[in-house]
């Protein structure tokens, strides 16, 4: 069972929908209990880096959420999931971020629309077991701040908006994806569905140890 971490700021239910119609058992849960006895987690976001550290800080699930994922549990951040991954970002005022993956989250800055907001294309940078089988194509963006990661190994898959832009983070059983793979069509399904396939993966070592 993956467990999709509300902590009232994300897209939980087309995370959940998506992850349902895979046939991959999930729950959408803030319970600790339920997150420790979960086989992965993931940890949607919509709205800001500050507001969301907070929001789990009060339910007590910065903490969880870490030594899970350290420990190996898998876990995948989307969207502004992913930047909250980082160490710090610079969204109204600077914000400490679950410091996982090393890196810092700024805003898009230039003469162009910000949000970045449509479909573009990813291109992947280093093979990884969630690529398993895929090609690159296009996914669904709706963000106004990117990630610099500080270890380009962390970043294996990235797109272009008039620079080039961190689309997919992994690091052991860390993932991030930038746009919303429930939104993004086949490809974004795939690779949720990669993912899922990991944590029944891990379960089956784990089981088998």
């Amino acid at each position: 069972m993956i467990a999709v971490i509300d902590y009232g700021m994300g897209n939980l239910h087309s995370v959940s929908k998506a992850l349902e119609r895979m046939n991959h058992p999930c729950v959408i849960t803030s319970d600790p209990e339920v997150i420790r006895q979960s086989e992965g987690m993931i940890l949607p976001g919509v709205g800001a880096f500050g507001d969301a550290m907070r929001e789990l800080e009060t339910r007590g699930l910065v903490s969880l959420i870490k030594d899970e994922a350290l420990n190996g549990k898998p876990l995948l951040g989307i969207c502004l999931g992913m930047q909250l991954l980082f160490t710090s970002s610079d969204e109204y005022g600077y914000h400490q971020g679950l410091n996982l993956l090393p890196g810092h989250v700024i805003r898009f800055e230039g003469d162009y629309n910000i949000p970045h907001m449509g479909w573009n294309w990813l291109t992947f940078k280093h093979p990884h077991p969630l690529f398993r089988g895929l090609s690159e194509g296009h996914v669904y963006f709706v963000h106004s701040f990117h990630v610099q990661a500080a270890n380009d190994e962390d970043v294996i898959a990235t797109t272009d908006y008039y620079q080039t832009v961190t689309a997919i983070v992994a690091r052991g059983s860390i993932a991030g994806m930038q746009f919303h793979p429930e939104k993004s069509g086949e490809l974004g399904l795939q690779l949720l569905d990669r993912f899922a396939r990991m944590t029944q993966e891990r379960k089956k070592v784990t089981v088998r140890g």
